[in-house]
């Protein structure tokens, strides 16, 4: 059984304009080492809250209706799911800002993004979960308040 080098897959999404070619070798090294899951903000948070005595699925999929989500922490009997954002991923308000090189293909992506997190939101409140979304940036303190406040 013969497996595919990934390398080999990103030279042909490239080569067919479907991504666009890395400025250089370490900023390709950069935007590979970025974590869907298991960041350190979403580690720390985990962390804690089981510390405190919180037990939680992490990286859990919900299928709903019409939409298949996967919050970062989710707390099933109580229907509380948690999302910890990234701030260039999910253009924070505060941090996110629009990239200057290949804008063709990052805008598009970033506003898929926010389209992608405002229907979850929706589809989740809809099926009767809490939906606590929390900023990579915001102190560990505030997020397990925040986290807390909305378990009931």
């Amino acid at each position: 059984m013969s497996r595919r080098d990934p390398a080999e897959g990103r030279d042909l999404a490239h080569a067919k304009g479907l991504y666009p070619a890395p400025l250089n070798a370490g900023r390709s090294r950069n935007m590979q080492a970025n974590r869907r899951a298991d960041t350190k903000p979403e580690v720390a948070l985990r962390s804690a809250l089981h510390r405190l005595g919180y037990r939680y699925r992490k990286d859990l999929l919900i299928r709903l209706t019409d939409v298949r989500v996967r919050p970062d922490i989710v707390f099933t009997a109580r229907k509380v799911a948690v999302f910890v954002d990234g701030c260039f991923w999910h253009v924070c308000p505060q941090h996110g800002r629009q990239p200057t090189t290949n804008e063709w293909y990052w805008a598009p992506k970033l506003r898929r993004n926010m389209e992608r997190d405002r229907l979850a939101n929706a589809a989740l409140t809809a099926a009767g979960w809490q939906v606590v979304r929390i900023w990579e940036h915001e102190p560990l303190e505030v997020a397990l308040t925040r986290v807390k406040n909305a378990l009931p």
